[in-house]
C-alpha cells in the first residue's frame, strides 16, 4: 500500500460532503475485513488495537488497558495483515500519542513508510476521567501530550482524526488543526462484547451536536462526523446527521464485530435446520 497525500484525501472528502455523501471510516480488524470495506466504498479504513481485540472476541474496551504494546499492534496489524489488502482507500493508524517508550516521531515515520496515510488519537487520554486522569495530567502523560501527537503526525504529511469526549477538548483539537473531529458518545451497544446499555439515541444526538459545533466553532472547515454508544445502525447514522452537522460516521464495532456476530449466528442456525435426508 502506498502512502496517499494529505491534501488529495481531504479533497475528495469534502467533495464528497459537496456531493451529498456521508463520510464513512470503517474500522478493520482483519486484512478480510479491510478487503470488503475498500471494495463497499468506504472513504477511509481504520487500524486500531481494539480492532484486535474484538475480532477475536475480546470487548473492544481492552484496547484501552494495558495488556499489549497498542502501538506496536497496530504497526504490525497493518504491515501484516491490512496495507498490503488495500489498493486505494487511505488507512489510518490508531495511535497511543502519549507513549513514553517511543520518539513518537521517529515511530510516525516508521508507519509512513509501511502505507498509513493517516492517524487517530486511539487508545486516548479524553476517555480517562477521574483520579487517574489527574495523575496521568501530573506527570506529563496527559491530554495535551497526545495533542502534541497529533501535531507532530500534521507535521510529517498525515492526515489527522481525534475521537472527542467533551466540548472544551473539542475546541483544544481544533486548535491543532485536527483534519476531521469524532464525536464519541461511548462504547457501542449491543452484539456478544458489546456493552448492555448506552444512552438513549437522543442523548447522544445532543451530546454529538455540543462536541462537533464547539471544534467548527474554532475550524469552520473541520470534517465533523459522529461515533459510538447507541449509534449503531445506519438508520441511527441517518437520525443524528439530520440532527447535528455531522457529516458522516466512524464504524468500529457496528461495521467489523456485529455484522459478522449476526451472519455467523444466522447461518450456523440455518444450517442445524437442515435435515439429513
Amino acid at each position: 500500500m502506498r502512502r496517499l497525500n494529505k491534501e488529495n484525501i481531504l479533497k475528495t472528502l469534502r467533495q464528497n460532503i459537496v456531493d451529498g455523501h456521508a463520510v464513512i471510516a470503517c474500522a478493520a480488524g482483519n486484512g478480510l475485513i479491510a478487503r470488503l470495506e475498500e471494495k463497499s466504498g468506504a472513504d477511509l479504513i481504520v487500524v486500531y488495537n481494539s480492532g484486535q481485540y474484538r475480532m477475536n472476541g475480546i470487548a473492544s474496551i481492552a484496547g484501552n488497558l494495558p495488556i499489549g504494546d497498542a502501538n506496536q499492534i497496530v504497526k504490525d496489524m497493518g504491515k501484516n495483515q491490512i496495507l498490503n489488502m488495500v489498493n486505494h482507500t487511505p488507512v489510518v493508524a490508531g495511535i497511543y500519542g502519549v507513549d513514553p517508550t517511543r520518539n513518537m516521531s521517529g515511530f510516525l515515520e516508521e508507519l509512513a513508510e509501511i502505507g498509513y496515510s493517516g492517524v487517530i488519537n486511539f487508545p486516548t487520554i479524553g476517555k480517562l476521567s477521574g483520579s487517574i486522569r489527574q495523575e496521568l495530567e501530573q506527570v506529563g502523560l496527559g491530554f495535551m501530550k497526545e495533542v502534541e501527537s497529533l501535531r507532530t503526525a500534521a507535521k510529517l504529511g498525515f492526515f489527522t482524526m481525534a475521537y472527542c469526549y467533551n466540548p472544551e477538548e473539542a475546541r483544544i483539537l481544533a486548535e491543532a488543526d485536527v483534519d476531521i473531529i469524532v464525536s464519541h458518545v461511548g462504547l457501542t451497544a449491543g452484539g456478544d462484547v458489546g456493552v448492555k446499555k448506552a444512552n438513549p439515541l437522543e442523548v447522544a444526538i445532543e451530546k454529538t451536536q455540543e462536541i462537533l459545533s464547539a471544534a467548527k466553532a474554532v475550524k469552520p472547515d473541520i470534517i465533523p462526523v459522529c461515533h459510538g454508544g447507541p449509534i449503531v445502525t445506519p438508520e441511527d447514522v441517518g437520525k443524528v446527521m439530520a440532527s447535528t452537522c455531522a457529516v458522516g460516521f466512524v464504524a468500529a464495532s457496528s461495521i467489523e464485530r456485529l455484522p459478522v456476530e449476526t451472519a455467523v449466528t444466522y447461518t450456523v442456525e440455518q444450517l442445524k435446520k437442515l435435515p439429513l435426508h
